[in-house]
């Protein structure tokens, strides 16, 4: 029988990403024996990526009806009683520069890891213990807790812990390791699991539609995006593959694949009224050069184009300048599909928020167990909202493992 280490923990977290160290920075501050575990070679890596390596942390506006969940109310509790005001109360105690980009969205001056660093200092201060290249290979229920076998550096552990926190993200973007294990562990237990699926991620087109976008592919464009009731105002980016850009990346947490999305390309204008007046005014210019002074030139040309619409405004009559406005104000496309996990920001769906106490993460069912962050079925807007969610998430389960 394998010899088990004498130095046993209250509390194992599984996965050094941002609710895991915010979790056990808390965990381990009234003297818990915290252990936190990651497969990775260094913590916090989704951290050190996002934001173009600034971490957009959080956003000052951050509301409830902003996170998307079988159970939109599921949220409310972390995230009232840990809110963004405290995490950049936190951040500003640790000197680190940040400043407000759009939408309320906060970045760091100088680099994501500065967040990193400062989690890791927070867990140290708190006696917390980090094993990187360390993986979990089984973990069971006992009467005092858990019992669970980590390989780490060519040998495996044998550990018990009080609590186990499963704090190691979705699917999204696997080339980081991303596996969606935390949901394994979860369905072990009796949990149940959600559709998942990528979200925050670039919409796909069709061969109809691709040969259109591949030729504007790097064109941006402030727009207004909608499907299933919900609308965006924010930039769209052309691609080789389809589209992308913040209002997309947005609605695609609410596409479903066989469904269409509409863009308003140029919000807050009426294409028809205003290609009217251009033609009482400028009957001798021809479309392409009368939308350039709307949309980027580029854009009108393939718009005029597709539309089939050549020639002056003066030869054109208002049913064929409704269709020009309509494909500029009102263009429909139905999307075949998104770029998927390899490109997503976060998973949409996971742990059912049914089995879980909104207040402490804790599971309902299997005292002890806890799951927190991306893994649970709590998914939040582009912004810093998933962020936030992870540090409200962590600070909820880690202050009621602390007590």
């Amino acid at each position: 029988m394998e010899q088990r280490d004498a130095s046993d923990f209250d509390t194992v977290i599984l996965g050094a990403g941002a609710a895991g160290m915010m979790c056990a920075a808390h965990a381990g501050a009234k003297g818990g024996r915290v252990l936190v575990v990651d497969h990775a070679k260094a913590p916090g890596e989704k951290i050190r990526i996002s934001g173009g390596g600034r971490c957009n942390f959080t956003n000052l506006d951050v509301r409830a009806d902003r996170f998307i969940s079988a159970n939109p109310h599921f949220a409310k509790s972390a995230l009232s009683r840990y809110t963004q005001h405290d995490f950049i109360a936190l951040v500003r105690s640790h000197g680190i520069p940040f400043h407000e980009k759009t939408l309320g969205q906060l970045f760091c001056d100088t680099s994501a890891k500065d967040i990193i660093a400062m989690l890791l200092t927070e867990m140290e201060r708190a006696g917390a213990r980090l094993w990187l290249n360390a993986t979990l290979e089984s973990l069971q229920k006992t009467e005092r807790g858990f019992a669970l076998r980590i390989a780490k550096e060519g040998r495996t552990r044998g550990l018990t812990c009080r609590n186990f926190v499963v704090a190691c993200g979705g699917k999204s973007i696997p080339k980081m390791g991303a596996t969606g294990f935390g949901y394994r562990i979860a369905q072990q237990f009796g949990h149940a699991v959600t559709e998942t699926r990528p979200g925050l991620v670039p919409l796909t087109f069709g061969p109809d539609e691709l040969a259109g976008s591949q030729a504007l592919a790097g064109v941006a464009r402030d727009a207004r995006v909608s499907c299933n009731g919900t609308t965006f105002d924010e930039a769209i980016l052309f691609t080789h593959r389809g589209l992308s850009g913040p209002a997309i990346l947005q609605i695609s947490s609410y596409w479903r694949e066989g469904q269409s999305i509409s863009v308003d390309l140029a919000p807050g204008t009426n294409v028809l009224d205003a290609l009217k007046g251009k033609r009482a005014r400028e009957g001798r210019k021809n479309a392409s050069t009368v939308l350039s002074d709307i949309l980027p030139k580029r854009l009108a040309s393939e718009i005029s184009e597709r539309s089939g619409l050549k020639g002056n405004l003066a030869d054109m009559n208002d049913k064929a300048l409704a269709r020009l406005g309509d494909a500029i104000n009102r263009w429909r496309v139905q999307p075949t599909g998104t770029e998927g996990y390899r490109t997503a920001e976060v998973t949409l769906g996971g742990v059912d928020t049914a089995g879980l106490n909104s207040r402490t993460m804790e599971s309902k069912t299997v005292p002890g167990l806890y799951v927190i962050g991306e893994a649970v079925d709590v998914t939040g807007w582009l912004g810093g909202y998933n962020f936030q969610w992870a540090w409200s998430s962590g600070w909820a389960a880690g202050t009621a493992i602390a007590g």
